[in-house]
């Protein structure tokens, strides 16, 4: 008996040690609903940790947080690429422990070894997608091609863009013929002179729901996320989806581990539950966005994977431009966008 209970104190001695918040607690930091509570729901039963969902409203919301606490309080953070690459470089994050997600290999290799992780340390990508202009050919009197036309004086008071510097600064350079990245501060003049005329056609600024004023009229032409699209058009087949001939973004969320985890090893089981391909594909199609898994493309609806929203064709995301950190300039984007909104 005393070899018996010698061996079981040894292996007992060899797990990690776990605290009571590690064996029952999960902390994830996100948009709200942007994890349907249905997987939420099946991994806490399937596994017993609880998920305290802690929602955000915007990524610079999420950056402030974990800048502020030093990443205390939080497990997990999902948020898009660049404020991944923000956090990386602030060492706001924690490597991953690649050895305890064997369904890492699930994921397409288009969505890895990106530049905001290039050696696949930190992230877990989620989901991606690439903001498109929507509009409604019978009552928009122009052929909109690009974001150049969203200046077109025909659309005074009727379009609805993001409430996003980055965004709203970033399609303007693109009408200039510069990156989303400009970090020139003459270009940046120019594309301040250039932004400032269109107020007078923007009816809202609408980060979360601006399809539901595409939806029932009240704006007439809209520039937003992938899944906003997506709802928009399912429901108002009418309208018209346009790929900006100046170049389209094109954007990765994903999930990183903060450098204050207290649930590091129920972070990865959360992790590695993601990432299969059951949960992958409803993911994917739950959330409107470009599936990210290899293994569970198939799983996908056939209507789904033939969508012109979320499916674009490759010749046109071939030259797709990632919104990246820009440092001390993304100051300068954000004052020329809190001027264009104030005047």
């Amino acid at each position: 008996m005393k070899k018996t209970a010698a061996l079981i104190l040894c292996l007992l001695m060899a797990l990690p040690a776990l605290s009571l918040a590690e064996e029952t607690h999960l902390n994830l930091f996100t948009w709200e609903t942007y994890i349907d509570d249905d997987i939420i729901a099946a991994f806490e039963e399937e596994t017993g940790i609880s998920v305290i969902y802690s929602p955000a409203q915007t990524n610079d919301e999420m950056l402030l947080k974990m800048s502020e606490s030093g990443g205390k309080g939080f497990d997990l953070i999902l948020a898009s690429d660049y404020i991944l690459d923000i956090m990386r470089k602030s060492d706001l994050l924690q490597k991953l422990d690649k050895s305890r997600l064997a369904n890492f290999a699930n994921l397409g290799e288009r969505f890895i070894g990106q530049y905001y992780d290039p050696d696949d340390e930190y992230a877990v990508p989620y989901l991606a997608g690439t903001p498109l202009i929507v509009y409604d050919p019978a009552k928009v009197e122009i052929d909109i091609t690009g974001y150049g036309d969203l200046w077109d004086p025909s659309l005074e008071d009727s379009v609805v863009v993001f409430d996003d510097a980055r965004l709203v600064v970033g399609f303007t350079l693109k009408t200039l013929g510069r990156s989303l990245n400009e970090d020139d501060p003459a270009i940046l003049e120019q594309a301040r002179e250039k932004l400032m005329p269109l107020l007078p056609n923007i009816r809202a600024f609408d980060y979360d729901t601006p399809y539901l004023l595409m939806i029932n009229g009240e704006t007439t032409v809209g520039f937003m996320f992938t899944p906003q699209v997506y709802i928009a058009v399912t429901d108002r087949p009418d309208l018209k989806v346009v790929y900006p001939k100046e170049g389209l973004g094109f954007g990765i969320d994903g999930l990183v581990l903060s450098a204050q985890a207290e649930n590091v090893n129920n972070a990865h089981l959360f992790l590695d539950y993601l990432m299969r391909p059951d949960v992958a594909a409803h993911n994917a199609m739950e959330q409107f966005s470009l599936n990210v898994n290899e293994a569970a493309e198939a799983m996908l609806d056939e209507d789904f994977r033939n969508s012109p929203v979320i499916y674009i064709p490759s010749d046109l995301l071939a030259d797709a431009e990632f919104i990246k950190d820009i440092g001390d300039t993304e100051t300068i984007m954000q004052e020329i966008y809190t001027a264009f909104k104030l005047q």
